[in-house]
């Protein structure tokens, strides 16, 4: 029957908790609909333990239908508080507002409701053709494995990415009085329990770990029986004497599973439409499958009752959802990825471990925690501004407002101006306009600031206007702007550099922005690759070239500790010279400055240590790095790693981690923190300081990335074009009397810090 005339009966395939709450949610808006439901299982059958509920999807239901929302709220066991055990120690924080339900007592109150409202319930019904079904619509609600996906995965798009973890459901009789995360070390690896109790007596446990720990510790080759014996050993120390069950017990051998994360670029074929699980999944250590499932019931059953329109409400219906369940998927994704790289964290102190646990999906941010529970957020912050060395108050700063030691630098906060292109310069020579753009973010409290791109020589740079220290007045002029800043309290870093193939081009403004230079200079790079097929092609560096850059390196180094500079950064990022010999995508040279990574690091790794040799032993060095190409084949994270413990082994104190810039061809995923992941990795795999970067622009981003351990300091770019005080504002912000305004300014500070104070009290208008 065509979609354009009027829905008069519906079939919903699976009668799992999405598929039945569409059938109620159908019910309650047009009673005289004629809705079946077919399932494949019997009533009572179930595969899973509880199911979890936030605060805010109990509130969805209550909107939506009250009457099931109170069943399902009288069956519910609630806890607030989330108990993490790890290294002997436990860690509870509080306010989280969650509530389990058992999964067979949920389908029941749903298969009740649901005949209650006249909905035809068919059980141990396998459909051998849904496209047969007599209906004008047809809702596949039949789970992660859905058949009816499955059989057109070409006409849905189907996306399933495969995890890596191992992960089996249990049962136990004992009762958790929170949400609890138990971590065991073995001498496999790490394994974990994710545990809740759903009913009296009755709680989920989750076992997870990664595949070589499941190899290691012999899951690999038990039944289900042995296996859960083996787990009971694993944690006794949490189940109180309790058996651990497991409920799949129609499976023949292991029920261990891979999560298959599932995305469908299309939810319609005709009258068949996907919802819930068919359509996409969220890692089971968010607990939004059934949240997805349900708010996609509520929604598609508005568009099928109410919509003038039938094809452009199901479209429209999609798009709205798609946002949704993506954000969620995006969050899930978070939280899987900090799971599968377990072995990153487990060495920090349990309080940030379990910091960095919490805030894992970007969902729950800094502030959100003080609101959830104001003492164990205070903890982690007197923590870390203990761990930091800050002095002791009764009142801890918060984690962008501790200071951060490196050899003989220490930094007053952890807010960074970064590095800016102006091409403002003469010559590369910086005059008043760069003395004013610097010098007004050291009055805005930043506790960091970097000169822009600074070329070592005349034909390093980008173009005309950009900034250089190649000549003695370059030293001079940079001497004048150090001192200004150093005197607002700041400090200051030269970030050094050589254009490569992106040099010789026009000013990012006027008619010929970014053109190559009609009279420019000539260009060196590893290999003969141009930036662009309008750029000039770059001779490929021999010997002599590799020593005379380094050389002005060296140069210019010197030059930044007579003009007084507290650090230098080697700029090997962004697709300039030192970028492209690290990357395969514009290092093609076959001695041995190409091929291996090892190789491609050489040459940017003999600058540094050269620079290194003529910078003060007491003051730090940094290098810039894109940690990925965002192109199949070019540099990896895994390249990226590698290469940072290797400037770290040569002294360097700190990673900048960026990413991509390096090829124009490359396809970046944005998003709030986007290369936050990157800073990660290396700060927790290289085991070296490093600053993130991109799209950070709030205070939350930076307190819940320094207080999780992902980077050691914060780097903003636009948001300091915006605003030169941003570090004021966010001080203000915050509460935070600890910054030290120039006393010019202390006026409008303390004003500022009132009027946000009123605007706080006063709440949301």
């Amino acid at each position: 029957m065509s979609l354009e005339r009027a829905v008069r009966s519906i079939a919903v395939v699976g009668a799992g908790p999405g598929g039945l709450y569409l059938a109620i949610s159908l019910k309650l808006r047009d009673p005289s609909l004629d809705v079946i439901v077919h399932e494949r299982n019997r009533p009572d059958d179930t595969f899973g333990w509880g199911v979890v509920f936030s605060d805010q999807t109990l509130a969805n239901l209550k909107a939506n239908d009250p009457e099931t929302a109170a069943l399902i709220e009288a069956a519910f066991v609630h806890w607030d508080d989330i108990d993490v055990h790890i290294h002997g120690q436990t860690v509870r924080s509080g306010g989280h507002g969650f509530a389990g339900i058992g999964r067979q007592r949920l389908l029941t109150i749903l298969q009740e409701r649901a005949r209650s409202l006249g909905v035809e319930l068919r059980f141990e019904d396998e459909v051998a053709d849904i496209r047969a079904l007599p209906a004008d619509v047809i809702v596949a609600a039949d789970g992660l494995n859905s058949r009816i996906r499955n059989d057109h995965p070409e006409v849905f798009g189907v996306d399933i990415d495969v995890r890596t973890n191992k992960y089996i459901w249990l049962g136990t009789k004992q009762s958790f009085d929170a949400f609890t995360f138990a971590f065991v070390e073995t001498p496999h690896g790490w394994i974990w329990a994710h545990a809740y109790q759903f009913e009296p007596g009755a709680s989920t446990f989750i076992v997870e770990c990664s595949e070589a720990t499941w190899r290691g510790l012999g899951f690999d080759v038990m039944d289900q029986d042995q296996t859960c014996r083996a787990a009971e050993g694993l944690f006794a120390d949490w189940l109180g004497g309790h058996a651990l069950m497991s409920n799949a017990r129609h499976l023949r051998g292991s029920a261990w599973l891979n999560f298959p994360r599932v995305a469908c670029s299309n939810w319609r074929d005709g009258k068949i439409i996907l919802l819930g699980d068919a359509a996409h999944t969220a890692h089971f250590s968010i607990g939004s499958g059934t949240k997805l499932a349900f708010e996609d019931a509520i929604r598609l059953a508005e568009t099928l009752t109410e919509a003038d329109d039938l094809d452009a409400g199901l479209a429209a219906y999609e798009a709205e959802r798609r946002v949704e369940v993506l954000k969620l998927q995006s969050a899930a994704r978070n939280s899987t990825e900090w799971f599968e790289t377990i072995d990153r964290y487990v060495g920090l102190d349990p309080l940030q471990f379990t910091y960095s646990l919490l805030t894992r999906s970007q969902r729950v941010s800094h502030e959100n925690l003080r609101l959830r529970d104001r003492d164990f957020l205070t903890g982690v912050e007197r923590w870390f501004a203990d761990s930091a060395g800050a002095s002791s108050t009764d009142i801890p700063p918060p984690p962008m407002f501790a200071p951060l030691t490196l050899r003989g630098l220490t930094l007053p906060n952890r807010v960074v101006v970064s590095p800016m292109c102006m091409y403002s310069a003469e010559d590369g020579l910086v005059d008043d306009f760069h003395l004013v753009h610097l010098g007004s973010r050291a009055l805005g409290g930043a506790g960091l600031i970097f000169t822009e791109m600074t070329d070592v020589a005349a034909d390093a740079r980008i173009t005309p206007g950009c900034a250089g220290m190649y000549r003695p007045e370059h030293r001079d002029a940079w001497r004048r702007i150090v001192d200004f800043v150093h005197a607002q309290g700041s400090r200051v870093a030269i970030q050094l550099a050589h254009a490569g193939r992106r040099g010789s081009v026009e000013r990012p403004w006027g008619p010929r922005a970014d053109q190559p230079l009609e009279d420019g200079w000539p260009l060196i790079a590893p290999s003969p690759v141009p930036w662009t097929d309008r750029d000039q092609t770059p001779r490929e560096m021999n010997r002599a070239d590799m020593g005379r850059v380094r050389d002005d390196f060296v140069r210019a180094t010197r030059w930044a500790d007579e003009a007084g500079f507290d650090m230098v950064e080697l700029h090997c990022a962004h697709g300039y010279l030192l970028s492209s010999f690290l990357t395969p995508l514009s290092n093609h040279r076959t001695d041995e400055y190409g091929g291996p990574v090892g190789n491609r690091l050489r040459f940017p790794l003999e600058v540094f240590t050269a620079m290194r040799a003529v910078w003060p032993q007491d003051r730090p060095m940094s290098v810039r790095l894109s940690a990925t190409d965002w192109v199949d084949d070019g540099l990896t994270p895994e390249d990226s790693v590698i290469i940072a413990r290797a400037f770290a082994d040569a002294g360097c104190d700190l990673i900048d981690v960026s990413a991509g810039s390096t090829t124009p061809d490359a396809q970046p995923v944005y998003g709030r923190m986007f290369q936050t992941p990157f800073s990660d990795r290396i700060r927790n795999e290289a085991g070296v300081a490093t600053i993130a970067v991109g799209n950070i622009y709030e205070t939350d981003h930076i307190n819940s990335i320094l207080a999780a351990g992902r980077a050691d300091l914060c780097a903003l770019a636009r948001p300091h074009l915006a605003d030169p005080n941003w570090s004021l504002r966010a001080a203000a912000e915050l509460g935070w009397r600890g910054i030290r305004p120039p006393v010019q300014y202390l006026a409008g500070f303390a004003q500022l810090a009132r009027n946000l104070e009123r605007q706080q009290q006063a709440g949301p208008v």
